[in-house]
Formats: C-alpha cells, sequence, structure tokens
C-alpha cells in the first residue's frame, strides 16, 4: 500500500505553502455556511431535492434552489471519512488518501494527441486509452489513474463504457473513470465488481472511483446528483470536482471564487453523505481563472496553483481527502 511523503507539516522537516491562518480559514467556511444558508444552490434533480429536504434543508420546487443551513454541512463533514482506500488491482499498487501525505496522477482528459508513430496531430481514440493506461501502470510516481484520454471514435452516449472495457485490462493501479450518466456508472461499477468478484468485494477492495463536476456558479446538475446518489449508495469513492473559473462562472477575486468552489464541492458533500453516511468522499478542485484576453481556462497559469494550494488547505481543515490540479 503506497503511503507516500507528507507536505506542510508544522515542523521543521516538512515542505509546504503556508496558505492561511486557522482565523482564515474559519473565515472562508462562515462564508460558505453564509452562501449556502442564504442565496443556496440550484439543484436540478427531484430525488436529490427530496434528500435534502428531508435532511432539513429548505427547497423552493419552482426554481429549484435548495438552501441548506450549517448544521447540516457540519454534520456532512463530519460523517465523511478523512481517510479513503483507492485499492489497485494489484494490491501492492493500494494507495491510502489521508492527511497531508501527497500523491500524484497524470491529468485528463486530453482531447488530441501527436501520434507517436506518425506524428500526426488527431483525435484521441480507444487504442489510445488503453495505451496511456499501460504508460501509467509502468510509472512509479503516478499512484493511481485517470482516465486521461477519450476513445473520442465511440458515441458520446456510451463513450465513457468504452473507456473503462479499455483501462481495466491495462492497469493494476486504482482507476478513476468518469461514468456520464447514472446508467452508465452502474455498469462500470459491474464491470469493476466482475474483476474482483462481486459487489460486496467491490466495498472491501474499492479499485474504482468516479468523478463529478457540480456546474459553476452554485448548480448540481441531474447527471452530477444522479452519479453522487448512485456512489453513496454503491459504497464507490466518489471526487467531487469543482471547475470554477473567477472572472466567468465565480467573482473575479481569487477569495470569492474559493468561497464559490467550497459551496459547491460542500454542497454534493451534504447530498452524498445524506444518501449514505460515512460514504467515502474526495473533495476535489479542478478551479481556475478565466483569461479574459483571449476567453480560455489555462490550466498552467499562476492562479490554478495558488487556488488548488488553497483548496487542499481547506480540504485538511475539514479533514477530507483532497485532489487537485497542478499548476
Amino acid at each position: 500500500m503506497g503511503r507516500a511523503l507528507q507536505a506542510g507539516l508544522n515542523k521543521f522537516d516538512g515542505m509546504g505553502l503556508q496558505l492561511f491562518s486557522d482565523d482564515d480559514l474559519y473565515a472562508l467556511h462562515c462564508a460558505t455556511l453564509n452562501v449556502l444558508k442564504h442565496t443556496g444552490v440550484k439543484v436540478i434533480s427531484k430525488e436529490a431535492q427530496e434528500i435534502l429536504s428531508a435532511g432539513g434543508a429548505t427547497v423552493d420546487p419552482m426554481s429549484m434552489m435548495v438552501k441548506i443551513p450549517p448544521f447540516m454541512v457540519e454534520d456532512a463533514i463530519r460523517s465523511a471519512p478523512s481517510s479513503v482506500l483507492l485499492a489497485g488491482r494489484n494490491p501492492k499498487n493500494d494507495y491510502l488518501v489521508e492527511g497531508k501525505r501527497v500523491g500524484f496522477l497524470n491529468f485528463g482528459e486530453g482531447l488530441k494527441i501527436i501520434d507517436p508513430v506518425t506524428r500526426e496531430y488527431r483525435s484521441t481514440n480507444k487504442q489510445d486509452v488503453a495505451n496511456t493506461a499501460r504508460f501509467c501502470d509502468a510509472m512509479d510516481q503516478t499512484v493511481v489513474y485517470n482516465r486521461a484520454v477519450g476513445a473520442d471514435e465511440m458515441p458520446g452516449v456510451v463513450q465513457s463504457l468504452h473507456n473503462a472495457e479499455a483501462i481495466f485490462p491495462n492497469i493494476s493501479k486504482h482507476v478513476f473513470i468518469g461514468g456520464s450518466t447514472a446508467k452508465n456508472f452502474r455498469r462500470i461499477i459491474d464491470m469493476a465488481a466482475a474483476i474482483v468478484g462481486g459487489r460486496d468485494k467491490l466495498r472491501e477492495r474499492p479499485i474504482y472511483s468516479t468523478i463529478v463536476c457540480p456546474t459553476s456558479p452554485l448548480q448540481l446538475t441531474p447527471e452530477c446528483c444522479d452519479n453522487i446518489i448512485e456512489a453513496a449508495r454503491a459504497g464507490v469513492t466518489v471526487t467531487i470536482l469543482s471547475m470554477a473559473m473567477a472572472g466567468a462562472t465565480s467573482t473575479v477575486t481569487l477569495a470569492g471564487t474559493l468561497v464559490t468552489h467550497n459551496a459547491e464541492v460542500l454542497s454534493g458533500i451534504v447530498l452524498h453523505q445524506l444518501t449514505a453516511k460515512g460514504a467515502p468522499v474526495i473533495y476535489g478542485s479542478s478551479t481556475t481563472m478565466m483569461d479574459l484576453k483571449y476567453t480560455t481556462a489555462p490550466v498552467g497559469c499562476p492562479e490554478l496553483g495558488m487556488i488548488n494550494a488553497a483548496v487542499a488547505k481547506l480540504a485538511q481543515y475539514y479533514l477530507l481527502p483532497s485532489w487537485v490540479a497542478g499548476g
């Protein structure tokens, strides 16, 4: 089982970036609670609305705005596990996400590649999905695999199933694959369960996790809600990952964007924990800024690194495992 080095320890032999004091983190938390209580989140799922309402949230069925009181948020933070096992198909590649330990994985999802043989710049295909899985499987520094590219020659509605079919036979590490729809997600769970010997065994040896993204600003779409609920019920880890863009889908200030980001992720965690208390969840971020000159979302900009260092610190404050984009 991989247990990587720790970063940002409060002692002299550690290494890290200290962005906030405890008072700063508490201020960000309080600002987020204020947003969730008074502004709320648009939840475009009847089932999710019912789950949140039963937990104590106020639901406006016309606007689909759900206002979440502070006690619900803090109960969800407390019930979510502080460590998550990301089991590998080969047990030697098990990885435990906990505390301040830092591991690295590949980014996703690339849409085009330079063909390694022909040097042609082209769209990715199913064989590329398999090849990138095998490549990352061979890299000691990559502790888990996130689907790096997509099978773009396949119909979009079932592309995630083809991605899974290409990845599972070519990886001995833990796998993250988005399921797009709840129907596809259930089928991918069935694939992973078939590998380990059934759904009960998958709970014991979770070789697969999924990812969902709230839609900024402050929305949980039907697909996002369905997959959060399905993951909680199946005991499959879900990374709830906001992709807010400062100056576009959130405020232009990084502090304001961080509050928006936090509200989106925590609203998803509330829904998740109300569905199945104690189910495994990871606090995620690929939040960045909008380049207002070129209208692009640069993932290599300094702001992304700053925001995601801040997100990691927030997740530590909540005692939650985190997944963030690099800078």
